[in-house]
């Protein structure tokens, strides 16, 4: 099948772009990281938006310009339409927020996490100038960096499943270290602390029931000076050392409920019933104790009824089961 040229284009751009975002970001000494990144990997995301809207226009050029009505000589607006031209004469194509309209016009379901996670990096990028480079709002920018990126591999992934994003080091580097005894909020700016008030409102807005797009992603970090081997980082192995969860890093963990599931299922899924199948795809995930826990309701009472919670990771299984709105 022959692939479009610009289609192409812009979608090899797209994934450059973020990879250039993202290597920028994991220099170890560079004084413009949370601003360039902002605006690398907005770029990034308007590029992947117009390659998706000339996929979908039959790969027709107006579809990613902007349009304006064509002047008469006696200088009257006539009806036909044509592309508006820069400075330089040549077409203006459309912006981010543009496209996500035409994206919505054409039957694509943007997620609202993803929007309010973009409008967040683009405040970043808008403000930048603003900004002074210090450590005060680092944690934060780069927990809107590994939503950014996660979104960004789960829509490519959904819209051109073909394309190999494993060849790539799609991550951000971890914090540095930094001393726990400055205090970054003796050095905010006005402008700072607007933008954190913003994103904070940005992120209290999230969709909860949107599991596959976030606003930002949570990073907590601690440090222990410690011998044994709670100070060193676990991760699940069948034949590994057995580590304890506290109740709340169980809840944490194991977030959703029966009815949580079923409630979220009905809205995901344009085909979803609670029968024999249902029941049949619950059982095969409770026996994963990756993706369910039972837990008591009185943990202090050997007799206590137990009430089953299930992690988020339940999603990409019964994917595969149901057909997704």
């Amino acid at each position: 099948m022959k692939i479009n040229r610009t289609y192409q284009s812009l979608l090899d751009k797209s994934i450059s772009s973020m990879l250039s975002a993202i290597e920028i970001y994991n220099k170890p000494d560079f004084k413009y990281r949370e601003e360039t990144f902002s605006i690398l990997s907005i770029n990034s995301w308007e590029l992947l938006f117009k390659a998706r809207i000339l996929k979908l226009s039959s790969f027709r050029m107006n579809s990613i310009y902007i349009m304006e009505n064509k002047k008469k000589k006696n200088g009257e607006k006539s009806k036909i339409l044509r592309p508006k031209l820069n400075r330089a004469r040549n077409p203006m194509t459309i912006s981010l927020a543009e496209s996500i309209l035409r994206l919505r016009s054409k039957g694509e379901n943007v997620s609202l996490n993803l929007v309010k996670s973009l409008f967040a990096l683009i405040e970043l990028r808008d403000n930048a100038i603003h900004f002074h480079n210090t450590t005060d709002i680092s944690k934060e920018i780069q927990e809107l960096g590994f939503a950014c990126i996660k979104n960004f591999m789960e829509l490519i992934q959904r819209w051109e499943p073909k394309v190999k994003l494993s060849q790539y080091n799609f991550y951000l580097m971890p914090l540095a270290y930094v001393d726990s005894n400055i205090e970054s909020e003796a050095v905010l700016t006005d402008e700072v602390a607007n933008y954190l008030n913003f994103l904070k409102k940005k992120v209290s807005e999230t969709d909860i029931e949107d599991v596959d797009f976030s606003v930002a992603i949570g990073i907590d970090i601690s440090f222990k000076k410690n011998t044994t081997l709670e100070g060193i980082g676990m991760r699940y192995d069948a034949n590994g050392v057995p580590i304890s969860l506290s109740e709340e890093d169980i809840t944490k963990k194991y977030p959703l409920t029966y009815k949580d599931t079923t409630s979220t299922a009905y809205r995901r899924y344009s085909n979803f019933k609670i029968n024999t199948d249902f029941h049949s795809a619950m059982r095969t995930i409770k026996e994963n104790k990756k993706l369910s826990h039972n837990r008591k309701l009185d943990p202090n009472n050997p007799k206590s009824q137990v009430k089953t919670f299930f992690n988020s990771n339940i999603w990409p299984v019964l994917d595969k089961i149901y057909i997704k709105k």
